[in-house]
């Protein structure tokens, strides 16, 4: 018994104060435990950020292409044909089609 008394003893004062106790527990839960605590923040985001701006720029570069394509397609009626035979896989009346599939 005499032990732990010393032991209780050599414990500073302020930290046996439940409001100071309350604030450490707290502080080591939002460093190391919460959804936004520190290893996430400064390590795991900035690689999710750079992954999701290289997809944003891939994403904007097809968007790009698409609509210079669809700019075509709405100004020639012979590209719109091409495309619907290449594409589509469509023919005109008097016409037969044959695919050859490279294995």
């Amino acid at each position: 018994m005499e032990d732990k008394m010393r032991l209780l003893d050599r414990i500073p004062s302020w930290l046996k104060n439940k409001y100071v106790l309350t604030a450490l527990c707290f502080a080591v839960w939002m460093v190391f435990f919460d959804d936004r605590d520190l290893i996430t923040t400064h390590f795991r985001q900035p690689g999710e950020l750079k992954k999701l701006e290289q997809s944003k720029k891939y994403y904007e570069e097809q968007i790009s292409a698409t609509s210079k394509e669809l700019e075509q397609l709405k100004s020639d009626p012979a590209i719109l044909e091409k495309y619907a035979r290449e594409k589509y896989l469509m023919k005109r009346d008097n016409e037969d089609l044959f695919l050859v599939r490279n294995k």
